[in-house]
């Protein structure tokens, strides 16, 4: 019998009550920051979108900033159940780099990015920010590596230079994608598109 069963019925809908107020919290969060950015995340703003009172809100979530990187880590852990977590091994070494390359700057054309961005950015002015977003951010840093190491397949992600080129990928990757705050392009036709793909059977062939 689980832990479940053996919870009164009228323990198991509180809990569940309040499983779902967390979430609806979390889902305003996020709308949040992408639509307002850090500074118009208000709690008050958060409360409304989310439809519940300020003493809900602080029941489950004691400040701002602690909602904010909740709903950050949320938003990467569905992010990674979401993306695709392999590529068809039928396709050959050349054809497997490609496409992991091009899954790996489409990711940062989602609301997961730009909801990251305006937290590493406000974490340069706000110290006590910094310091709790710092733990999860490492922790996200070693999911996504893990979920790159998917993409490539054990043989590519196990040659020499695979680490460093990961790393020069995302961060790479991930300054382009801040020129798209200002330009309305398709991702999937960059520029740098082509030449990543290029780095990548280089270092990994």
């Amino acid at each position: 019998m689980t832990a479940d069963r053996l919870e009164p019925p009228r323990t198991r809908a509180r809990q569940q009550r309040s499983r779902d107020t967390e979430l609806l919290l979390i889902e305003a969060a996020l709308r949040a920051l992408v639509e307002y950015g850090y500074a118009g995340a208000s709690t008050l703003r958060i409360q409304r979108l989310a439809g519940v009172s300020r003493g809900r809100l602080l029941h489950h979530f004691p400040s701002r900033d602690a909602l904010l990187i909740a709903a950050v880590r949320h938003l990467v852990h569905r992010r990674l159940e979401e993306s695709p977590t392999s590529i068809d091994p039928a396709l050959g070494p050349e054809e497997r780099i490609d496409a992991a390359v091009t899954a790996m700057w489409l990711s940062y054309h989602s609301e997961m990015f730009w909801a990251s961005a305006e937290l590493w950015l406000a974490s340069r002015q706000v110290p006590e920010l910094r310091r709790s977003l710092l733990p999860s951010e490492q922790q996200m840093g070693a999911a996504l590596a893990e979920s790159c190491g998917r993409l490539f397949g054990p043989d590519l992600a196990a040659r020499p230079g695979y680490a460093d080129l990961r790393e020069l990928l995302n961060t790479s990757m991930r300054g382009v994608a801040f020129t798209y705050a200002f330009t309305e392009r398709d991702p999937s036709t960059d520029p740098h598109l082509p030449g990543w793909r290029r780095l990548a059977r280089g270092v990994l062939l």
